[in-house]
């Protein structure tokens, strides 16, 4: 694992450089499209046995680094690769912010071999460590954490998505007198901004996902975070329709060949269960986690974030590109 990490942060500079030209282009499917190209094409240059155990693209048909594809020169580690080329296409479509292209690599069989489905998750710093619970309400772990950080629920801060799936528990916060910011998009950032040193959030909580739970999981993981997870079918997530019945049975009987469970609830230490993974985010867009891409002249600068758990580094990485 320690010889990949510069390839692995290649890898995402290599995706969101790909796409920058089409920021703001209106076409999410011609996003993913460029960047899983690039990205696929970085992968495979990499002296690696790589292998895709939870990727982006199922859920809205997009074009996608499929489940279980084989990637790398066919020498060297073998190792579980979590991937979403664009975490945020319609933010690169629309030219908003937090828009990231991602990627985290682990040895062999430690990431969690889940479908692309929706994901219900919790994530806190290392200062609420041990309070969450996904089996309890979510007013029963916004006391719970704020009892941990010896702090009154008015002064919690609760990150999330403002998607009409979220509009009860934002609610439910907000009775409470805990503070939501709901940001359009973007769950693996939103993640991390509990766990970073200067954290702008106590707790993340959305149903997204999985693949980007996955991800986020990875760099939870090595910030010292916790967080919990839940597979969740698609009439859970959406509501119950005959149509979304129909994906949810696909959904269970892909989990059933899997060996994966739904509505089961997963520990930080099964989603990733090594330290020796390593997490890289490259902006596209200006971010809260990065910058985006830049032009400077006739040169181009990107901002990564590299988490490396061969070595106990968390990087900040600004690349000029000539």
């Amino acid at each position: 694992m320690k010889t990949l990490a510069y390839d692995i942060f290649k890898t995402t500079e290599c995706a969101a450089l790909s796409v920058w030209p089409l920021l703001g282009c209106g076409d999410k499917n011609q996003i993913d499209g460029v960047a899983v190209k690039a990205m696929r094409h970085a992968l495979n240059q990499i002296a690696m046995q790589g292998r895709i155990v939870i990727g982006e693209g199922e859920i809205d048909q997009a074009p996608m680094l499929y489940i279980g594809e084989r990637l790398g020169t066919g020498d060297g580690p073998h190792v579980d690769i979590a991937v979403d080329p664009i975490e945020g296409t319609r933010m690169v479509a629309m030219g908003q912010s937090n828009a990231l292209a991602v990627i985290a690599f682990a040895p062999q069989n430690t990431l969690l071999h889940a479908p692309d489905m929706y994901m219900r998750k919790m994530v806190v710093g290392s200062q609420a460590k041990g309070a969450i619970d996904l089996r309890l309400s979510l007013v029963e772990n916004l006391s719970r954490i704020a009892e941990k950080l010896d702090k009154p629920l008015s002064a919690l801060r609760m990150i999330t998505l403002d998607k009409p799936r979220h509009h009860d528990a934002i609610a439910q916060a907000n009775a409470l007198g805990v503070k939501v910011y709901a940001i359009p998009d973007g769950d693996v950032a939103a993640s991390l901004l509990t766990c970073l040193p200067d954290a702008q959030a106590d707790v993340m909580y959305s149903i997204g996902g999985a693949p980007e739970g996955v991800i986020s999981a990875c760099a939870i993981r090595l910030l010292g975070g916790d967080m919990q997870a839940e597979l969740i079918d698609f009439c859970e997530a959406k509501g119950d329709t005959p149509a979304n019945r129909e994906l949810a049975q696909a959904e269970h009987h892909r989990c059933e060949k899997m060996g994966v469970l739904i509505n089961h609830i997963y520990l930080l230490n099964l989603l990733v269960k090594s330290d020796q993974v390593i997490f890289s985010a490259t902006g596209i867009t200006q971010g809260d986690l990065v910058c985006g891409i830049r032009q400077i002249g006739d040169r181009l600068q990107s901002q990564t974030l590299l988490i490396n758990g061969t070595d106990g580094t968390c990087n900040i990485i600004n690349s000029l590109h000539y």
